[in-house]
């Protein structure tokens, strides 16, 4: 299965990694033994992630690269150096991203985002790519890409944001299908609930609401399902199950196969009919 390349010596890059899942990811490799680089574009936090780690975790090798996901000469530049520190890699989690508010009148906001969220991924996948192929049963890599169940059900608020993670899903199924002849290569789409994050949480606030789950939840959550095979990580949370996650991206589906109005979940013509499909109401 694929945990078994959180082992010790093995090594971890983690985009995304100074706060909230990554950090958690990041923590929870150095906890079996890996060795771990981290990417994110917070160079304070990045700086403090290294010091702490290096502190608790005396004998592990770990690194920060503070960096512009989007940016394809940075991932170039990094990856001389990872290698030349590291001359491995066995795991990579491509997780950075951004929740800049979409104005259809300005399309830039749209440029922004899809350049981190999803342009940032690609880059992490092509400048990794023969690295990450190059397994042996004794030997095996893992892929991991963070996406949203906002990329499933796409509710409205903020289109940029529900698109970006959509596209994160389209490209990780067709990586998985196309290394599907790979036995040793393991991909898997990471869609967390209800997370409390610092992109989720906002400054002042009064901590994690009741209804959400820690990043460290959803990191042993990961491993749980990567230990099963499973590509879909679909994690729940404190106040929606699993059940209630199908449903919801079973209505989403449906809209095209009835050929409903898109988004009728939300519409008031269709909302309380969604309401009972959903939670029996």
């Amino acid at each position: 299965m694929s945990t078994s390349v959180l082992k010790p010596g093995k090594v971890a890059l983690i985009s995304g990694g100074a706060s909230g899942i990554g950090r958690a990811i990041a923590n929870l490799c150095l906890a079996k033994g890996m060795n771990v680089a981290i990417v994110d574009s917070n160079i304070v936090a990045t700086k403090e992630f290294v010091a702490s780690s290096k502190e608790k975790y005396q004998s592990a090798t770990i690194d920060g690269y503070q960096e512009d996901a989007s940016n394809p000469r940075a991932w170039s530049l990094l990856k001389k150096d990872f290698i030349k520190r590291f001359h491995r890699i066995d795991f990579l989690v491509l997780n950075a991203a951004i929740h800049t508010k979409s104005n259809w009148k300005d399309p830039t906001s749209f440029t922004k985002t899809m350049d981190v969220n999803y342009f940032g991924y690609l880059n992490g996948i092509s400048t990794f790519f023969d690295e990450i192929t190059a397994s042996t049963v004794e030997d095996p890599k893992v892929v991991v890409l963070t996406g949203s169940k906002q990329g499933i059900t796409n509710p409205p608020g903020n289109p940029a944001y529900n698109a970006s993670k959509a596209a994160i899903k389209s490209i990780a199924e067709s990586l998985h299908f196309d290394l599907r002849d790979n036995a040793t290569t393991h991909v898997h789409l990471l869609v967390p609930g209800w997370t409390y994050t610092g992109m989720t949480g906002s400054s002042g606030d009064k901590g994690k609401p009741n209804g959400a789950w820690t990043p460290e939840q959803v990191a042993e959550y990961l491993t749980e399902k990567m230990e099963k095979g499973e590509f879909y990580v679909i994690c729940p949370d404190n106040e929606v199950d699993e059940a209630t996650d199908k449903k919801r991206m079973a209505w989403t589906a449906g809209d095209v196969i009835e050929r409903r109005p898109p988004l009728s979940r939300w519409r008031d013509d269709w909302k309380e009919k969604a309401a009972a499909e959903i939670h029996g109401a």
